[in-house]
């Protein structure tokens, strides 16, 4: 038998999560990053804590920018591989204007506004390091 079954009250403490707080971007070009996060999308600088750890205010979640500490023995992610993916959340008005402001400042669209059979309207992108980035809203 095993653990979980023999003990069904044992609980982990990881129970507790309820929401991630933050999020953290490990960045290749902090000044194209900053520069794209900052003018092309928008976002606010919450704090600046160092050249290396700059955060922007999302809702209730923070999105940082941060050059690797803890992980500098790591080995880079290669160029023109994507790290990770984040989708924002918007009206589905907002995901054609988030598209034709992407095109005035010059980004390419991996994907056009496009409804989806699973009850979303989709725009896809990447960051200036690769990372794939959706806008999207519920229709």
């Amino acid at each position: 038998m095993d653990e979980q079954t023999s003990e069904p009250n044992r609980r982990s403490p990881f129970h507790a999560i309820r929401a991630i707080d933050y999020t953290v971007i490990f960045v290749r070009d902090m000044t194209a990053m900053r520069r794209f996060y900052e003018d092309v999308l928008a976002l606010s600088v919450l704090r600046e804590l160092s050249p290396n750890w700059i955060e922007y205010g999302l809702g209730s979640n923070t999105l940082a920018l941060a050059r690797p500490s803890r992980t500098a023995a790591d080995a880079p992610t290669p160029a023109g591989s994507a790290s990770l993916q984040l989708a924002f959340k918007v009206s589905a008005t907002e995901v054609d204007a988030c598209a034709d402001e992407l095109v005035r400042h010059g980004v390419a669209l991996l994907s056009p506004p496009t409804n989806q059979s699973f009850g979303h309207r989709t725009l896809f992108f990447r960051d200036p390091d690769g990372n794939l980035l959706e806008v999207y809203a519920e229709i």
